[in-house]
């Protein structure tokens, strides 16, 4: 298993924790002295309300294939070889040699893009399904209140 690989399971794990987490609806205590299957129905109904009933915002989905980063490698790689020959026509009278060197680190730097791009998508998804949690979340405990118990 390389280590990218690795990381990606790691970030997917985090990001299915942290949504996890954020899942937990609030404790709702009987206050007008609701029978065990009063508060079994009550619990499904809420859930059911909220689930229909709170908004949601589609978000991306988390990425967790390695980062190729086609598009911006390739774009790198030819913005850094018009500037190595720029470099390298003026510097040395070798245009060719400036502009492999600007070619060679303009791939790099359009792969730690793709890597940072897909780090901020990974952290946009993660923030919508958190906030999607938090307004079910909200949802069910209103709907818990309005059937009299007292929620925390």
């Amino acid at each position: 298993m390389t280590i990218h690989r690795m990381r990606n399971i790691g970030i997917a794990l985090f990001c299915l924790a942290g949504a996890a987490q954020a899942q937990q609806l609030p404790v709702a205590y009987p206050a007008n002295g609701q029978s065990q299957e009063q508060q079994q129905a009550d619990k499904s109904a809420c859930m059911s309300w909220a689930q229909s009933n709170a908004p949601v915002q589609a978000g991306p989905a988390p990425q967790t294939g390695p980062a190729v980063g086609g598009g911006q490698r390739v774009g790198g790689a030819m913005r850094g070889a018009a500037a190595g020959a720029v470099v390298g026509g003026v510097a040395n009278n070798d245009a060719g040699h400036g502009a492999a060197v600007g070619a060679a680190a303009g791939v790099v730097a359009g792969g730690m893009r793709a890597r940072e791009q897909r780090r901020e998508q990974n952290a946009a998804a993660a923030a919508t399904q958190n906030q999607n949690a938090a307004n079910q979340a909200q949802a069910y405990g209103a709907c818990m209140k309005g059937k009299g118990y007292t929620v925390n």
